[in-house]
């Protein structure tokens, strides 16, 4: 299996990982942010450091993205094509609700034959980036930005019990009531969790083209009107 560096920074966190044979070797995580900008450089110094001491070739970076924060995916991917190009090796674009749902299919023994995931991600007020997937993250529902409301993902809830996760998912709680659904709490996009989409990803040859790779903001960036110094002085 390849050595992979795996960048997220599409929330608030800031990680970064190194994964090797299916495994994660090496781990930097930053929960106080966002503080991008100033802790991914390092932790990637860090974890490539780690990989030349330990006579580790890189064959690849995985990068999450999105959707998510803008800034924070401009960051993530501005650093791994920085990598990339430095390494001359392939990148690779991991979706960044796929990834919310890796712990989840990893770990939970109890989770039903036909559960579906709701990976959500907040984006202000009560809209969310979210999707639904099944247990082999077949889409079932395409990533959208949508308002939650108390009918939200009723026709799926009636005939599947369908599991919450995400930062997205807290402020859902008291408003999807219905008796199949169920919140996963504290689960957020982390690096360390890229590596088995993002191995599956190098081993078909789905890499992006690192010159014109672009994150999925999924909604515009809209910029904020500077405000005006001078009349805040008045």
């Amino acid at each position: 299996m390849a050595c992979i560096l795996s960048i997220e920074t599409s929330t608030d966190v800031c990680s970064v990982a190194l994964s090797e044979d299916a495994h994660c070797i090496f781990e930097q995580t930053d929960f106080d942010g966002p503080n991008h900008a100033v802790k991914l450089g390092v932790f990637v110094d860090e974890a490539l450091s780690f990989a030349n001491s330990h006579a580790i070739p890189l064959d690849a970076v995985a990068v999450s993205s999105g959707p998510g924060s803008y800034t924070g995916l401009r960051i993530g991917v501005s650093m791994a094509k920085g990598v990339c190009y430095g390494y001359d090796v392939p990148l690779i674009a991991v979706p960044t609700l796929e990834l919310l749902c890796v712990p989840t299919l990893l770990f939970d023994a109890n989770l039903p034959d036909d559960a579906l995931l709701c990976p959500m991600i907040d984006a202000r007020r009560m809209e969310v980036y979210s999707a639904v997937y099944d247990r082999a993250l077949k889409p079932i529902k395409e990533a959208t930005a949508e308002v939650i409301d108390a009918e939200s993902y009723k026709e799926l809830l009636d005939n599947h019990e369908v599991y919450f996760l995400g930062n997205g998912s807290e402020k859902c709680k008291d408003i999807i009531r219905h008796p199949n659904a169920h919140f996963i709490d504290n689960q957020k996009p982390l690096a360390k969790w890229m590596f088995p989409l993002a191995e599956k990803n190098l081993l078909n040859g789905r890499t992006e083209d690192t010159a014109y790779y672009e994150p999925f903001y999924l909604k515009p960036y809209v910029a904020k009107k500077a405000d005006n110094v001078i009349d805040k002085l008045r």
